[in-house]
């Protein structure tokens, strides 16, 4: 969901909140131009566990909730891209 419509400056993955968290959390990213989005999720083996986001977005701040319900307590990555780039990849645990 978008937070913001505000411009931000600069591409941005902001850490998960609540890290850890049980089962679920809040991720949030900003762009700054309408940009291929996409927001993926990957297990410690490096699988990838799921799509959380795969589509255009324009500028602005935007929040992403991962449910980790169906899956098992340990250590996840979660990427995003920005029109077919990695920008940057942050570290979550989940602990039930």
């Amino acid at each position: 969901k978008s937070i913001s419509s505000e411009i931000p400056k600069e591409f941005k993955l902001e850490q998960n909140y609540p890290n850890p968290f049980n089962p679920e959390t809040i991720i949030r990213f900003q762009i700054n131009r309408f940009s291929d989005v996409r927001l993926m999720v990957y297990d410690i083996q490096g699988k990838q566990v799921t799509d959380l986001v795969n589509q255009r977005y324009s500028a602005g701040v935007f929040e992403v909730n991962f449910n980790g319900s169906n899956y098992s307590s340990g250590v996840y990555f979660y990427s995003l891209y920005i029109d077919g780039k990695i920008l940057n990849t942050k570290k979550m645990l989940m602990v039930k």
